[in-house]
Parts: structure tokens; sequence; C-alpha cells
């Protein structure tokens, strides 16, 4: 079932780069979601309306989770459940950047079975399935095996360097960044960067589907306290996210300061 999913996914994924690429660099209707969460434009709309038909008449014993539409709890009597991001990186889809994804999962009992993150622009398309490995553009991709932290290339933001928020300092790595944490998370994956952090708390859907892809290129994937994300939660929101190989993130996790809300809610949201 995973590999059928995931062939669903994919189509959809495709389907909403072209919806993507007729409004990429025009004149866009945008609106503030307020409470700090940002822009959303109406291709951010468009696409999930064209998501939340396609895959749910596919699946209509699937609930569905999406930044873009009215959270509802009838999806947690769902064993199945889609989680998506139809524009992951809305402020650079904005801008007129390529960075921006759109970021789809199915989690299945909490666990993401099958994932797809596609960059239209660029023309690049990460995919997994639980247990079948990851692929970029249809070949497979490995995690890095990088040992070294002082020579780690890692997705993370300055404000995530302050030293409050690590035990013995914090680690001496150069802050590397992409809009869209889906990319991160792949990025992490296809050995670009030897991993990514962010500390903040993090929604569902943001990550998702990225977990899954890291996961099966063989990183390690956790949230800042150290445990496997479980998805499909009641408040769909994750104590942050760390992917990097199994040396990198043992290192991270041992200098981070015991895991503390309050400090992490000062880190800025970097747009």
């Amino acid at each position: 079932m995973p590999a059928h999913d995931l062939k669903l996914l994919a189509d959809a994924a495709e389907s909403a780069g072209k919806i993507a690429r007729k409004f990429f660099q025009a004149d866009l209707e945008i609106w503030d979601k307020g409470d700090g969460q940002g822009p959303v434009t109406e291709a951010d709309l468009a696409i999930d309306r064209m998501l939340h038909a396609e895959l749910l008449q596919a699946r209509p014993d699937y609930g569905w989770l999406s930044e873009e539409t009215e959270d509802s709890t009838a999806r947690l009597r769902h064993s199945h459940v889609f989680i998506i991001d139809p524009i992951d990186g809305t402020r650079a889809f904005i801008a007129g950047e390529d960075t921006f994804t759109h970021s789809l999962a199915i989690a299945q009992n909490g666990v993401v079975t099958a994932a797809v993150v596609h960059l239209p622009i660029k023309g690049l398309t990460y995919s997994a399935h639980k247990d079948g490995g990851a692929f970029l553009n249809g070949k497979p991709i490995k995690a890095s095996n990088q040992q070294d932290m002082s020579a780690a290339r890692i997705l993370i933001t300055k404000p995530t360097l302050r030293s409050d928020l690590w035990s013995r300092g914090a680690p001496e790595i150069s802050p590397n960044f992409r809009p869209s944490l889906a990319y991160r998370m792949c990025l992490a994956a296809d050995n670009s960067f030897d991993g990514m952090i962010t500390l903040r708390d993090t929604w569902e859907w943001d990550v998702a589907a990225g977990d899954l892809i890291a996961t099966e290129a063989g990183a390690t994937v956790t949230t800042r306290e150290n445990l496997p994300a479980r998805y499909n939660n009641k408040a769909p929101l994750l104590a942050g996210m760390i992917a990097a190989s199994k040396a990198l993130h043992t290192q991270f996790i041992d200098r981070l300061q015991p895991p503390n809300i309050d400090l992490v809610k000062t880190i800025p949201n970097v747009p």
C-alpha cells in the first residue's frame, strides 16, 4: 500500500506544480493570516483545493490535515491521514524564488509511510515510502555520514546558534538557510548538507514528508527532545526537528540544553 500511495502523491504533486507555475512571478493576491503565521496567496489556496479534491476522491477513507484547510478533529478518527503543505516557503514563492516546495505525506497510525517533496521550478522531486529507500527524480539518494562537527555543513539559522540554547556553547558551524523546511530536510537526505536543525515548534505539514525522506536516506531524525516524531496529533505541532548523520545527531543532542519551551519560543521565526 505505501508504494501505491506514493504514486498517488507523486501525481498530485505534479498537478500542484502546474498550478504553481501559472502563478509564479505573477501579480498575486496575498493575505496575512495573522498571529505570526505569515502570508498566504491565491496559489496556496488553489493548490490546496485541488489536492483536497484529488486526493480524497482517490482515498475517501483517509483523513485530511493541511496548512490551508481549517482543521477538524474528524481526522483523528482515521488510521490514515494526508498531511499536506500546498506551498512550503510561501515567502520565497512570493519573492519569485525557486526554493518553494509542495510537501505531501501520508501517515498511518502516527507514522509517515509515503512522502513526496516537489520543487516545480527547479524540476526536483524527492520521494520515499516506508522501508523502500529515498529517491531524487527516481534515483536513490543517501544521507551524509559526516562524523566531524567542525567540518559539517548544517542548515540552521543564526538565532538557533545562540549560546543559551546549548549546554556547552553553540556548535562552531556556519548557518545556512532555505525558506522551506521540507526542502531543508531533503537537502539533508541527498547529502547536499550534513544535516538540518530547527528548534522551534514545527507544524506537522512542514516536516512530515521530509522526515520520511531523510529517514529512508539513512539520516537520524528526531525532535529536539530526541524522540521520533509522531503524526496526526490533536495539536499538529512537533518539538522541532533534527536530521543528520547518526554521529552528528548524537553530538547535537548531547550539546543541547534540556528542552525549555520558554527559551525556544524566544528564537525568532526567521522567514
